[in-house]
């Protein structure tokens, strides 16, 4: 399998109502709308990821075993340059967390859900900005005391 530097990440979601998805992601954080299937199916952006939003109706929840039905501990990671503000700003909207905030060698997090109850990590790295190895260079590259987190938009 090979992937190209312009190839988006794709996360699907199973969600049992994907306009009430499509308006979280899109009011709360930051992603815009690609496609427009609903009430079936969408997908929205934010910089290198591609949420699939699956509703009910869509292949992809379809195909999913009957005993896959809750959301599970994986979740998107979005970087976030405050997450104080961040936190701030979601609550105002309406919206509450999962967990309190998290601190750790690399950075701080918080966890969210969306309508659905899939899970949504927010996390300021520990530095303002967060490296990305050079191009060209793959995990065999990399030191093993880079413990770096990837970027994500």
């Amino acid at each position: 399998m090979t992937t190209t530097s312009d190839e988006l990440a794709n996360v699907r979601y199973i969600v049992g109502d994907v306009a009430a998805a499509v308006d979280f992601y899109t009011t709360h954080l930051g992603f815009t709308m690609q496609t427009d299937a609903m009430p079936a199916f969408a997908d929205v952006i934010r910089g290198p990821l591609r949420l699939l939003l699956s509703g009910p109706a869509s292949s992809g929840a379809r195909a999913t075993p009957h005993n896959f039905t809750n959301a599970g501990r994986n979740r998107i990671h979005l970087i976030v340059a405050d997450l104080d503000a961040e936190i701030s700003r979601l609550r105002e909207a309406g919206l509450s967390f999962r967990s309190d905030v998290i601190a750790g060698p690399g950075g701080r997090q918080i966890l969210l859900t969306d309508p659905a109850d899939n899970l949504i990590e927010l996390f300021e790295p520990r530095h303002a900005e967060v490296p990305r190895p050079p191009k060209g260079s793959g995990p065999s590259q990399r030191s093993s005391q880079d413990h770096t987190e990837p970027a994500i938009g």
